[in-house]
């Protein structure tokens, strides 16, 4: 599974895993299927999420596997129960190939959602979606967002497993089954999003230590930035974008800040976005600013989704107890923003992102809701050296360029920096570890495609619905009388 994902990106290799956890659980018990499913779900994460032990050691990396793989479990579990009871319920060719592939995908999908927003905010890292952002199947996520892609992919693998199993049919007949519905769901075409004009956006990544304990003298991070955007004065451009962290001195507080911030805007004649950590009435944000040239500080953002044990501690008092030196590590709490991601320029309307609320879908959406015309996808990925950890958040990036139909402007610290079109094409990128600018035309885009529209009830809908089949299937199989009651596998 982790292999179609970046850095290996071979899409295909994910589906066949999730047909290797399904294959697994077929004809199993509930309790069987939770033992399956978290030593899959460990096997995987330990994979997948190996760059969390870079930043603070093994302990935090093995508590969210085991965090994540217990969720796992319980929707393995879930998926099992449904392997043995829907095809007693519905004994009928529509219900072993459409309906059990349905209440299987919709399960995967609950999964995704409960971890992505439990506990703490929760981790949506690793959807099965987001393996398929160089995939045939990417330009679906248009019209059903990245849940619904998620329910369609363990869906089709679920129907092709049934239809590999099938009995009474022909074996013609269920191949050219699967050719059809494979080949439909690779030929939906990208909602037709239309750009209403474009906008010049220069990106900076100035390859500042940046990382928590990177070792700088004040004033660092913010000289990097400076040396690394000189090159692009005299260029025509609307907006310079810096990344998450691209001044370590807060503009809120600091005159050198603020004359130098100023100075080179003025030079550069363009609004400038930056992100930097801000103290306002004692209280410490992960912070993106707009500053007009000139005149200062426009209007913030705070960051919505700061990582728990990375940017602030939660129930400090309890975990402290039970991990006094990690938790020690951690000396700063960042608050939770309650400002909308709206910046708003002369010459467009940007929808801010800071790292990790780029997996949260209701920031996403609440983004288009409010009118952002580009996404402005900010990071520091320096904590994270050389692992695939930038390259999944890219590829993330790119499956909201398609779900929203924006441009985004991915900027790092280090990288990977790119910029993407609406479409998923990359028109400007930068190696990592290098100081570097892209100057881009990006296109300005309005409305809401279907995935927007639909927001988060297609996922809620999707999740209640599979449970709801699920309950009614073990009501109905109890009462039948050609319940077994037995184990067994087909």
């Amino acid at each position: 599974m982790d292999a179609g994902f970046p850095d290996q990106d071979l899409w295909p290799l994910t589906l066949v895993g999730v047909a290797c956890v399904l294959v697994a659980l077929r004809g199993r018990g509930f309790g069987a299927g939770t033992i399956l499913g978290f030593v899959a779900g460990m096997s995987f994460f330990l994979t997948h999420i190996v760059w969390s032990a870079l930043y603070l050691g093994p302990l935090p990396w093995l508590a969210l596997s085991v965090l994540q793989s217990a969720i796992y479990s319980v929707a393995a579990g879930a998926i099992a129960l449904a392997y043995r009871i829907i095809p007693e319920a519905w004994p009928s060719r529509v219900g072993r190939i459409l309906v059990l592939p349905s209440v299987v995908g919709g399960l995967w999908v609950a999964r995704e959602d409960v971890a992505g927003s439990w506990p703490y905010g929760g981790f949506a890292w690793g959807r099965i979606a987001y393996s398929q952002s160089t995939g045939p199947f990417a330009e679906i996520v248009s019209w059903v967002g990245v849940s619904g892609l998620s329910f369609l992919l363990v869906a089709l693998v679920a129907m092709l497993l049934q239809l590999a199993v099938g009995a009474g049919t022909r074996r013609q007949l269920r191949l050219v089954a699967a050719g059809a519905v494979i080949t439909a769901l690779a030929l939906v075409p990208l909602w037709p999003a239309v750009a209403e004009r474009s906008v010049r956006i220069a990106a900076v990544q100035g390859n500042g230590a940046a990382g928590y304990f990177s070792e700088r003298q004040p004033g660092d991070l913010l000289r990097a930035q400076v040396d690394a955007t000189l090159p692009i004065r005299g260029e025509n451009v609307d907006l310079v974008v810096w990344p998450e962290n691209a001044t370590d001195l807060d503009p809120l507080a600091s005159p050198e800040a603020q004359a130098t911030i100023d100075r080179l805007s003025l030079e550069l004649d363009a609004p400038l976005i930056l992100g930097a950590i801000t103290q306002r009435a004692g209280l410490l944000f992960n912070s993106t600013l707009l500053w007009a040239p000139g005149s200062g500080v426009q209007d913030l953002y705070d960051k919505k989704h700061p990582v728990p044990f990375g940017e602030y501690v939660p129930n400090r008092d309890f975990w402290q107890k039970l991990a006094p030196d990690l938790i020690g590590l951690i000396q700063r709490d960042y608050e939770i923003g309650t400002r909308d991601g709206i910046l708003s320029t002369p010459a467009l309307t940007a929808g801010s992102v800071i790292c990790f609320d780029i997996t949260d879908d209701r920031v996403i959406r609440s983004l288009v809701d409010d009118g952002a015309e580009v996404i402005l996808a900010q990071s520091n990925n320096a904590d994270f050296g050389r692992t695939d950890e930038s390259v999944q958040q890219l590829a993330i990036a790119r499956m909201r360029a398609l779900e929203t139909g924006r441009s985004v402007v991915n900027i790092s610290t280090v990288g990977t920096s790119a910029i993407i079109a609406p479409d998923g094409r990359t028109l400007a990128q930068l190696p990592t570890f290098t100081a570097g600018t892209m100057i881009e035309d990006v296109s300005v885009m309005r409305g809401r495609t279907p995935a927007m529209a639909i927001g988060g009830q297609l996922a809620l809908i999707i999740a209640v619905g599979s449970a709801a089949v699920l309950g009614v299937s073990w009501l109905v199989a109890r009462t039948s009388p050609r319940s077994t009651r037995t184990p067994h596998r087909k």
